[in-house]
């Protein structure tokens, strides 16, 4: 072999060998870089349990009304059903019988009669349905580290009386505040929090959507009767009967036709469709008797109206009448009926839209102490006062809904929906049966936090274990305690921020779990940062 193959041969192992130790440097490079990634940056999280449901959801059931069709979520608790074998803090690798429950819909109030097996999600599949693995999330870690949490913010943190368990809630107190919880609502210092716009459009819970119809009315579990369209005609301002065809194109279609002057209304009959108590679907109904009364609650639907109708929406709180509404200029107004019947104007902006019978999106909401009105592109906004005082006497009342209009309209897509609502509770039973004092930060009893101490709630409030309830010190190094009801800037993890493979399931015990809600995937919605008096 002459030297010069030789050294075409030499030159050759060489450039093989290069390439493997390129390729293995190139890979090992890529994992440190990941490894880096994943400990001081991104992490991705399982979703154990449901305590921030619906936001993001442990192990649970999709289900399907079988009466409207309306989709919603369903807790699975593994220690209910092990009487079929699952055992206790385990999800199933395949299909289970919800037997042991039945769910009520969030919608048309249908209780699934379980033992009829009259829930039916996939062909050959009667009173059986896959369970979902909990939401999987990417966290920003050590955030916080550089940036103070913003109240809302979705956190992961180290559970403080089990550091080794990570736990999900909001933020929602800071260091330095008093936070008290009062119907439903935060405050911090006295003062409301009220919830950035697009936190508090994820938090919105269908009370009454009627583009879902059930098929079969007359069946009698419809919140323990038979169903009929919850919203019923009303009088109108002559005294008679309101004119609104409440079936004019079809079902789910409101018209109106009268004299644009003459104001008539139809009103949502709880007695008839879902009332306004803090349900959670996800949730079983076995609680819901003894859920409190939400009354922040919020109206939508689609409108065509001429250049002469009037068109909107009133809702009570507390017994106090307040009303949004678009007048056939385009102005959006919103107001309140003083306590002899006046209307008392309180907030008015242009439109711009005088009425061309174009299809309009209206939504008025009272949320917050605050009257929102939206329709098309421009927001109305009037602020009712942040003390907890600010909106009268606090009232148990079932609140009162009415659509009302005068001239040529038509309605689609109308919805009813509710806030989230923090239970606070005046009384605890521990687990050896005595009484002990209620929530903390409840009404009254104002809950203050010092430097470096934070209080998280979970969105499904009747069923997180948060700073509400933790009835022993966080454990630190050592002999170090932490506050009981607090979460220390130590035991911050970082930021969940965006839903990446929500709840995968598998259609049978011969497949893995490949199959995500895609619709599921979504950025999860935190705080923006604000003056601290919000």
């Amino acid at each position: 072999m002459s030297d010069k193959s030789l050294k075409k041969e030499t030159g050759t192992r060489g450039g093989k060998l290069a390439g493997i130790y390129g390729t293995a440097e190139w890979f090992i490079t890529a994992i440190s870089v990941t490894l880096v990634f994943i400990v001081f940056q991104m992490q991705a999280y399982t979703i154990p349990t449901g305590s921030m449901a619906d936001t993001l959801k442990g192990a649970h059931f999709r289900l399907r009304c079988s009466q409207c069709a309306y989709g919603f979520d369903f807790n699975f608790h593994s220690n209910r059903y092990t009487d079929i074998g699952v055992p206790e803090n385990k999800t199933p690798g395949g299909n289970v019988d919800i037997r042991p429950e039945a769910p009520r819909c969030p919608n048309c109030g249908f209780y699934q009669d379980i033992t009829k097996k009259d829930i039916i999600l996939t062909p050959g599949q009667i009173g059986l349905t896959p369970v979902m693995k909990g939401d999987r999330i990417f966290v920003a870690k050590c955030i916080y580290q550089f940036t103070d949490p913003k109240r809302w913010d979705v956190v992961v943190f180290k559970n403080p009386t089990g550091p080794r368990i990570n736990y999900i809630k909001r933020m929602i107190g800071l260091p330095g505040e008093e936070i008290e919880i009062i119907d439903g609502d935060v405050y911090a210092d006295g003062r409301i929090a009220r919830k950035p716009q697009g936190v508090q459009q994820e938090l919105w819970m269908c009370v009454y959507d009627n583009d879902y119809q059930p098929a079969r009315p007359r069946q009698k579990r419809f919140n323990g009767h038979a169903w009929s369209q919850p919203f019923v005609n009303d009088i109108n301002s002559n005294g008679e009967k309101s004119k609104w065809n409440l079936q004019s194109d079809e079902p789910t279609v409101f018209s109106l036709s009268s004299d644009p002057g003459e104001i008539n209304n139809i009103v949502y009959d709880t007695s008839l469709g879902n009332d306004f108590k803090a349900t959670y679907a996800y949730d079983p109904p076995h609680e819901y008797t003894y859920m409190p009364i939400c009354s922040d609650l919020m109206v939508r639907f689609y409108v065509r109206k001429d250049a002469e109708s009037v068109v909107g929406v009133d809702m009570s709180k507390y017994g106090k009448r307040y009303r949004g509404w678009v007048e056939p200029s385009g102005d959006m107004v919103v107001g309140y009926f003083d306590d002899d019947g006046k209307l008392l104007e309180l907030g008015r902006e242009s439109s711009g839209i005088a009425g061309d019978d174009s299809r309009v999106l209206l939504w008025f909401a009272n949320v917050d102490h605050q009257l929102v009105l939206e329709y098309g592109d421009e927001r109305l906004a009037y602020d009712l006062g942040d003390k907890p005082g600010s909106l009268g006497e606090r009232k148990q009342l079932m609140p009162r809904v009415s659509i009302f209009g005068g001239g040529e309209i038509k309605l689609s897509h109308v919805g009813i929906f509710r806030d989230i609502h923090y239970i606070e509770q005046t009384q605890l039973r521990q687990r050896d049966g005595n009484i002990v004092g209620g929530t903390r930060a409840r009404e009254g009893h104002p809950f203050k936090l010092y430097d470096d101490q934070f209080f998280v709630l979970g969105d499904n409030s009747p069923a997180s274990l948060d700073s509400r309830y933790w009835a022993t010190p966080g454990l630190g190094n050592g002999d170090t305690q932490y506050r009981m009801g607090t979460v220390p800037r130590d035991y911050l993890v970082g930021k969940a921020f965006f839903v990446y493979w929500p709840g995968p399931f598998r259609p049978s015990d011969k497949f893995i779990r490949i199959i995500p809600h895609v619709q599921g995937l979504k950025l999860i919605k935190g705080g923006v940062r604000t003056e601290k008096s919000e």
